[in-house]
């Protein structure tokens, strides 16, 4: 086969030849964002996921699609070293200076430049990392206070203005959305519900592990009447083979039934994995149909590849006693694990785990689907750890 016309696509953010099985989630935030330009309000999405079920492509292709109904969009990822503040400000003033193009925004616009240059002055003090320049005057007293809940709600505030005088939305979306601290996380929160109560259209798509569910209600309760929030889990069979087949037909290609049946039963259906059994298997068949025992033979390639990439880059940033933690869960399966279960294997008591695991929560590494459980949050990282570490 040629590697050339290979259609498969496993890398970060790396949108996939067919995007499928998601068209129900990608119609519910375009229609929330058409329902915002005209003036209606409706809850907000944040997606929740695993490791490799996709939504960071799933973030961009709704941008694509809310942008083409005539909403103005900013994209933003939180790294787990930089503040909101910092990362979001930047990206508001792009989105004020398009806004002021419109002329029935222009003057409304300024304003929010305006409070966006008292904002970044008074927020300086605190969040060292800003680093934007805004050629506004500020206005006195307009999101200057230096109390980043009540500043983030006056300049989203004007913000929504601006759109709303634009007959058009602002969507502000927001990857990564775990590694946002929660007093900040609070703060926007807040923000979102001030812009939420006046009708204005301006909101959040974001997405994030599945912790994130737990730090919006930690940040506020309220979280939940204002959010979806949309777990994206694998594909099931039939879109798992549709992710695989359909990219091949359109050149040419075919795979075998049972071929696709055994690069599903591997991957679980996790998109990711998809795209890296569907490459492997292209580049070691020889001809088309793939069969079965191309697949096979591509397996232990594409874990190969696996091991030296996505799973090796989170596991290099564990600790020692990390890893002996991750360790002890893989041995007993894929998850979840009670925190008793993981401290007997381990041999130590549990109150003794307690800052281990905090830490690995906070690498985003595992995750608490209920009270005194602990899962992974990369797909089949027990397999990983089981060859990384062969022994415990």
């Amino acid at each position: 086969m040629d590697p050339v016309t290979n259609p498969y696509a496993p890398g970060a953010g790396t949108r996939p030849p067919e995007l499928a099985g998601r068209d129900e989630i990608r119609r519910r935030v375009t229609t929330c964002i058409a329902r915002l330009i005209r003036g209606r309000s409706d809850k907000s999405v944040l997606m929740v996921g695993l490791r490799g079920v996709g939504k960071t492509v799933l973030l961009d292709q709704m941008r694509k699609d809310v942008e083409a109904i005539g909403a103005r969009t900013i994209r933003i990822e939180a790294p787990e070293d930089r503040s909101l503040p910092a990362i979001l400000s930047p990206q508001l003033r792009v989105a004020l200076l398009s806004l002021s193009r419109v002329e029935s925004a222009k003057g409304l616009a300024k304003r929010g430049l305006q409070a966006l240059a008292g904002f970044v002055s008074a927020m300086k003090v605190t969040y060292k990392d800003i680093q934007v320049g805004i050629d506004a005057e500020a206005i006195p007293g307009l999101a200057d206070n230096g109390d980043l809940e009540s500043d983030l709600s006056d300049l989203l505030e004007t913000c929504g203005q601006a759109a709303k005088s634009a007959e058009t939305a602002l969507v502000i979306f927001i990857d990564e959305m775990q590694y946002i601290e929660e007093l900040q996380f609070g703060a926007l929160i807040s923000a979102l519900h001030r812009c939420n109560q006046k009708e204005l259209p301006l909101t959040v798509i974001g997405a994030g592990l599945p912790q994130l569910l737990a730090r919006a209600g930690n940040a506020k309760s309220y979280a939940e009447r204002l959010f979806d929030f949309p777990m994206i889990g694998p594909l099931d069979s039939e879109s798992a083979g549709v992710a695989i087949s359909k990219p091949a037909i359109e050149e040419g290609v075919e795979f075998e039934a049972e071929a696709i049946e055994r690069i599903v039963e591997h991957t679980h259906g996790y998109p990711y994995f998809l795209q890296e059994w569907g490459k492997h298997a292209w580049d070691v068949a020889e001809e088309s149909p793939i069969t079965a025992k191309d697949v096979q033979s591509a397996t232990v390639t594409a874990l190969a590849a696996l091991d030296e990439s996505f799973f090796r880059v989170r596991f290099d940033r564990l600790t020692p006693a990390e890893k002996r933690y991750m360790r002890a869960m893989a041995e007993l399966g894929p998850g979840p694990h009670r925190s008793g279960d993981i401290a007997s294997q381990l041999n130590v008591k549990v109150t003794s785990l307690g800052p281990t695991r905090n830490n690995l929560i906070s690498k985003g590494m595992v995750w608490s689907p209920s009270h005194g459980d602990t899962a992974f949050t990369v797909p089949l990282f027990d397999e990983f750890m089981m060859r990384i570490m062969p022994t415990e």
